[in-house]
């Protein structure tokens, strides 16, 4: 008879550790997007962001002095994005709102002719996508239990 030793989980292998490196890439994805905006932050309020990992992360940040604003900002496997705070109240109000944005941005495309570039189709048809798969994400009440 002979006997199996499971072999110990490396550090690559455990999902939690895994969860973790997928949130801190998404920070710093979160970070550097809004720099290239021109907007430095200084705080993430942790209690009121999410992870849906390994789809997105939403991040309610607040950016530095003298032009302190709140912000959320959303990465993933999606384009990145932000929006002031004060366009919705929570994370998932925060996903609803960008998939509404993301159909008028693509809706937009279209009707400008800009989708006759191929690049910019491809960039509509993505916002569609997004935009669909967001509104699914945030319509699905399992994902948002924890929230009151």
């Amino acid at each position: 008879m002979t006997e199996s030793v499971a072999e110990p989980k490396t550090e690559q292998q455990d999902p939690e550790v895994l969860r973790q490196q997928w949130v801190q890439a998404q920070f710093q994805k979160a970070n550097r997007f809004l720099a290239e905006k021109g907007v430095i932050p200084s705080k993430v309020l942790a209690d009121e962001s999410r992870y849906l990992v390994p789809y997105l992360a939403i991040w309610k940040m607040e950016s530095k002095q003298p032009t302190k604003q709140t912000f959320w900002v959303m990465s993933g496997d999606l384009p990145s994005d932000y929006v002031d705070v004060k366009v919705a109240g929570t994370a998932r109000e925060a996903i609803r709102h960008f998939s509404m944005m993301w159909q008028i941005k693509a809706e937009n495309l279209h009707k400008s002719g800009a989708t006759r570039d191929e690049t910019q189709l491809k960039f509509a048809n993505l916002l569609v996508s997004r935009a669909e798969s967001l509104y699914n994400m945030q319509n699905d009440e399992k994902l948002w239990q924890d929230q009151a």
